[in-house]
């Protein structure tokens, strides 16, 4: 902390009442620190993570594989012990050098390590190469380890990986160079600062820890996000339905419906102007519908997939149909809401309810047989404890959900911002895609369980069927007119398993893209960035590798595609139709009421 001097050599006035009010504001927080902490909720402590009993087997495997093949484990630890001594005395070397220059060798690169001081000061340089040396060594054996089940070696890959991340000397104040250099500039304010944004994210939370990624009030739902017009045109206890404006003279006469994922608000596809999926989809003469679901709470314990296709989907096409005085919509379905459309459109079928021309499903399961990423969460320990905690609360908060998505990706959306917002006391960026992230909707007990249990854990509706509202539903039942869109990177709904959930559904009239990027950047990419291009192959017998080793590739964005086939099953053009008619008045602009509620940790 840099001081004035004066002439006795004592701290001048000026800095000691400096000095003194961010005392003052320490002791200030820390009250605040201990008063979240003593009053935090709390939660199933089997959502934290495997208990010791994966770790005990690991253990055991490891030291199995050690008397069985010793060289193997030995040259594992002699490769260990040298570079970690090798990099000791270099480090010595450069101290006693007294010069800050980079070693012959500085390691690999790593965005994480971006600081030149990682590379030229000597304590800094060694702290990073011992850290990657221990990083490979720890990782290496737990890939080394061949006598655990394959799930259960998934498992341990991953939470090793989440203690390597997290044991990062960037993520540490004495060892993160950028935090102690802002911190001298700064005279100690960017840590009162840090304490500040660290206390404020654990007070959002009842004192659970999310890490904050936007500015919240950087934006206004309706303001300058969700901002297409529109009206909400019906509202029962599960959703909000919406009618956008028209603006252009004439508009398909089929009208759409789009459904989006009630795990987070239907606003992703509708963020500002210049990426808006919603106004897009308006420009190119749709009268479109969006679902904007209620954020559940307590009261809605009970609630299960059959009410949000009853009181959701049937309720959304019955009433389009009414306002719009047609036989047939084009759905739409994104994440969670495709697989759910999916169950509607096998359960029309069934009742013989021709109501759906076509649907298109974004990023969306409805084969769970590889679990991929999501495999260390779908395990029975981990999913007894989400059942304790949603039969505690009536619900599962968004807080356990946010944190297990933003764990898949804890480098960028857990260690990264926390080091910004709590070492360098910044103010998270005033983003939109973050501030919706960070916008999420709690999830009803029942339906939670039959999604976790039923069509995640057990596939039953790829393997044999799914049971629901007195009906068998199956993919095979699915036989309108369909286009699934995939994201490449997705970690959420990776692409070669959505690929799989479609090739088994029944409809011969079958389009399937893939995109570049993940779950949301793949979707929310509108033509005018030119950002990702997409791949299509008009084969879908072929498995995965196959199909992408014949697709073409296209440059841009896959809207304007999809806007083409969309486009031949609109139907005629006719006049363009306002929100609403008699028989539904106007209830409130778009974005509407529900979109505004916050979940509630």
């Amino acid at each position: 902390m840099t001081t004035k001097d004066t002439t006795n050599g004592a701290v001048s006035g000026e800095n000691l009442d400096k000095l003194n009010g961010n005392l003052r504001k320490v002791e200030e927080l820390t009250q605040r620190l201990t008063q979240v902490l003593t009053h935090r909720s709390t939660h199933n402590a089997a959502l934290d993570g495997p208990n010791q009993e994966l770790f005990q087997k690991a253990a055991t495997a490891y030291w199995h594989e050690a008397f069985r093949e010793p060289a193997k484990v030995l040259e594992h630890q002699l490769q260990f012990w040298s570079k970690s001594v090798t990099h000791f005395v270099e480090a010595q070397r450069a101290l006693a050098s007294g010069k800050l220059q980079a070693p012959a060798d500085p390691g690999p690169k790593d965005r994480r390590f971006a600081n030149p001081l990682w590379d030229t000061h000597p304590y800094f340089n060694y702290v990073k190469q011992q850290y990657l040396t221990n990083a490979n060594t720890v990782l290496s054996a737990v890939e080394a380890v061949s006598d655990l089940d394959p799930k259960e070696k998934q498992r341990l890959a991953y939470f090793s990986r989440q203690i390597v991340d997290l044991m990062a000397p960037t993520n540490f104040l004495a060892t993160n160079p950028d935090a102690l250099e802002k911190a001298v500039a700064t005279e100690g304010q960017s840590l009162i600062d840090g304490l500040e944004n660290l206390i404020s994210d654990l007070e959002a939370n009842n004192g659970e820890l999310i890490v904050k990624l936007a500015d919240d009030k950087a934006f206004e739902l309706g303001g300058n996000i969700a901002t297409t017009p529109g009206k909400v045109v019906y509202r029962n206890r599960m959703m909000e339905l919406i009618q956008y404006t028209p603006t252009t003279e004439k508009v398909h006469k089929t009208p759409v419906v789009l459904f989006p994922p009630w795990i987070n608000k239907y606003y992703i596809l509708d963020l500002k102007e210049q990426n808006s999926l919603v106004k897009w989809i308006v420009e190119q003469g749709h009268t479109l519908f969006v679902v904007s679901w209620v954020n559940p709470d307590a009261a809605y314990a009970g609630v299960g997939l059959e009410d949000y296709i009853e009181d959701g989907y049937l309720a959304a096409i019955r009433e389009t149909k009414a306002i719009t005085g047609e036989k047939q919509v084009n759905t739409i379905g994104y994440c969670i809401a495709g697989t759910t459309l999916s169950l509607t459109m096998s359960l029309l079928k069934q009742r013989k309810d021709k109501s759906i021309k076509s649907a298109t499903f974004f990023t969306a399961l409805t084969d769970f047989g590889d679990q991929g990423e999501f495999t260390p969460f779908l395990t029975d320990d981990f999913i007894d404890g989400i059942e304790a905690e949603t039969k505690d609360k009536g619900i599962l908060p968004s807080v356990i959900m946010a944190r297990t998505f933003t764990f898949l990706r804890s480098n960028d959306l857990v260690y990264t911002p926390a080091i910004k917002s709590y070492m360098l006391g910044e103010t998270p960026p005033a983003f939109d895609l973050l501030y919706w992230n960070g916008d999420g909707a709690n999830l009803p007990a029942k339906m939670a369980m039959q999604y976790l249990r039923g069509l995640c854990q057990r596939n039953e509706l790829a393997d044999g069927g799914f049971d629901l509202m007195g009906h068998h539903l199956e993919l095979g039942d699915i036989d309108v007119p369909l286009c699934a869109i995939a994201c490449e990177t997705d970690h959420i709904a990776p692409w070669k398993d959505s690929y799989r959930g479609v090739q088994q559904m029944g409809s011969k009239d079958k389009t399937f893209i893939m995109t570049q990027s993940g779950h949301i950047a793949g979707i929310v990419n509108p033509p005018t960035k030119n950002k990702y291009g997409h791949y299509t192959n008009d084969d879908l017998s072929l498995d995965h590798e196959a199909w992408l080793k014949g697709a073409d590739f296209h440059e841009g964005s896959w809207w304007p595609r999809w806007g083409a086939w969309l486009k031949k099953r609109g139907g005629a053009m006719v006049a363009a139709r306002e929100p609403g008619d008699s028989d539904h008045p106007v209830l409130c602009d778009a974005p509407g009421t529900y979109v505004a509620v916050k979940a509630k940790p």
